[in-house]
């Protein structure tokens, strides 16, 4: 928030908070003094103007101590202190910790919903449809439904995980849908199939918005970007892991009269339910709320929670508006869900992800098309995911070094539209080597989720407000993988250029959608900074205190672009 000063860095690496009462008035009437006795002993312009500035630094902070004071609802309100300080090295050490106790965890979560929603595409490879007596597409309305289902669980999900805890809720999520998973077993038909499908989007729905929540109350912006991008790392190996697994297990067809598949579907679901069971008594509730009766001594030393809270806090005050098991009320989700400002971060996350989505789906089956063995298809989508991380990581680290958000998401499109040209224009009969390589530089694009993911929570700009467009925009990515669903049909097979062409169209729009996003922020940001510059400190004080104006819609809070 623009109206919030950045945390001050001394010359001895020590990240200083704004100073206390007490101190503040003192330099304060010092400045004045100064400002008295320069009549008289006439200082040098410089020496006036360094003393103003110092004077105008201590009351900006000043105002902000006082109006960003966390409320006593706030669960880590004993942590919270103006005037802790703490250096570099401790703030690193302890980041390393929560990235091995929270991240890691977080991302260990993440592999067991990749894991069991993912394992689908190697059980096609399996000849699953044929088994069951179904066709491509009885597979597309199976996997519609499904979409549909996780899209309409984001809101609730999160509203009961807002109200239970993200620590409660997530367990919960992973312990039932692995339940479903298990179940798939039994799948007999399209009956079956479109049964579970519905299931499995019901309880996972929320999940990923509900683990992003979590993650936003031990780190900052800039470093929760960083970890998205390792957390859809963890996606992507999960889609390798799975793949070596698959390529093992689908062999066992024939054992005790079950199919490949079905042995796939058992033991990936009770491997991810062992791991739902222990996240129940693992995850705490927040960084100062560690201990509890499985574990009798907490993560962090009083000082290291302090620390943990209040640099969290310099950097987006709003996070302690709610506290971490406090509801949402349909007011709230109504202001949120109109909030017209992040509705450009919506639209680019229901179009970005189309074409990848559809060729991600179809990957396995146009491998098999192609005249690769099932294990052969298995281990040839493995060099697509390892380019992916690569891009990935490297378009999120680009991201925090230049600053640049919008613009460099925007080169995920590029990539896709290249290879999207490429597979349109190619002859039918070129080799089935080429035409793997193309689809899987299309499938190892700059990913830009996590950059987005992050945008959209900072743009949030309440908790409230976070809460709700979290699941907002990931029910826009999934309405992406909805569509994507539907855009190959039978008819167009085995290389689907109509498709292709379908996808074309979509990417150019996105492309247009990513440099008007740009526009907007940038056309707001001048809009409030024109009015703000203008103000002297006393009418920003007088706004702080008297505005009803709330989150991203103050005067002081800027957009991320």
């Amino acid at each position: 928030m623009a109206g919030l000063p950045p945390p001050i860095t001394d010359l001895h690496n020590v990240t200083a908070a704004t100073p206390n009462s007490e101190e503040e008035s003192r330099r304060v009437s010092d400045e004045e003094k100064y400002q008295t006795d320069s009549e008289v002993s006439s200082p040098s312009e410089s020496t006036v103007e360094l003393q103003k500035s110092c004077a105008i630094h201590i009351r900006t902070d000043r105002i902000s101590v006082r109006w960003y004071e966390p409320p006593d609802s706030y669960e880590s309100k004993h942590r919270w202190d103006p005037a802790a300080t703490w250096t570099k090295d401790e703030e690193s050490k302890l980041r390393r910790r929560l990235d091995i106790r929270v991240a890691a965890v977080a991302c260990l979560c993440f592999a067991a919903l990749q894991l069991d929603r993912g394992n689908i595409t190697n059980a096609l490879s399996d000849n699953m449809l044929a088994d069951v007596g179904m066709t491509t597409a009885n597979y597309n309305t199976g996997m519609t439904i499904f979409y549909l289902c996780f899209l309409f669980a984001e809101l609730p999900s999160q509203m009961i995980s807002k109200k239970l805890g993200s620590d409660v809720w997530i367990p919960i999520q992973m312990m039932s849908w692995s339940a479903v998973a298990i179940g798939q077993v039994g799948i007999n038909g399209k009956s079956s199939f479109y049964a579970t499908r519905a299931l499995l989007g019901l309880i996972e729905g929320g999940f990923i918005a509900d683990t992003i929540l979590y993650l936003s109350y031990y780190y900052t912006a800039a470093e929760l970007t960083i970890r998205l991008s390792w957390f859809w790392v963890t996606l992507t190996m999960t889609n390798i892991i799975g793949s070596l697994l698959a390529a093992g297990i689908l062999k066992l067809r024939g054992h005790h009269g079950l199919p490949g598949w079905a042995w796939l579907f058992a033991l990936e679901g009770t491997l991810t339910f062992l791991i739902g069971l222990w996240a129940a008594f693992y995850l705490p509730a927040g960084p100062t709320q560690t201990k509890n009766r499985f574990r009798k001594k907490g993560w962090f030393t009083e000082r290291e929670e302090i620390i943990i809270v209040n640099r969290v806090l310099r950097d987006d005050p709003t996070k302690s508006s709610m506290h971490n098991r406090q509801g949402l009320s349909f007011q709230d989700m109504w202001r949120s869900l109109t909030d017209y400002d992040l509705w450009p971060l919506y639209l680019l996350g229901l179009t970005t992800f189309i074409a990848p989505a559809t060729v991600q789906a179809y990957f396995t089956l146009s491998l098999k098309n192609l005249g690769y063995s099932t294990f052969q298809t298995n281990l040839l989508t493995i060099p697509s995911y390892v380019l992916f991380i690569i891009m990935n990581l490297s378009l999120a680290f680009t991201s925090k070094r230049v600053k640049e958000r919008v613009g460099l998401s925007s080169l995920s499109s590029w990539w896709i539209l290249i290879f999207l040209i490429v597979l349109i224009t190619i002859p039918d009969n070129t080799n089935k080597w080429a035409k793997w390589a193309v689809l899987s530089l299309l499938q190892g694009y700059p990913y830009p989720h996590p950059i987005l993911v992050s945008m959209n929570s900072m743009n949030a700009g309440s908790v409230r407000t976070r809460t709700v467009a979290s699941s907002v925009y990931n029910m826009a990515v999934q309405a992406a993988s909805l569509i994507a669903s539907n855009i190959y049909q039978p008819s167009d097979a085995p290389y689907y250029h109509k498709g292709n062409k379908v996808l074309t169209g979509i990417v150019v729009g996105n492309l247009v959608l990513y440099g008007l996003t740009k526009a907007w922020y940038i056309y707001r940001n001048h809009s409030r900074a024109k009015i703000w510059d203008s103000w002297t400190l006393d009418q920003r004080d007088e706004y702080i205190r008297t505005t009803k104006d709330q989150g991203n819609k103050r005067l002081d809070f800027r957009f991320l672009h």
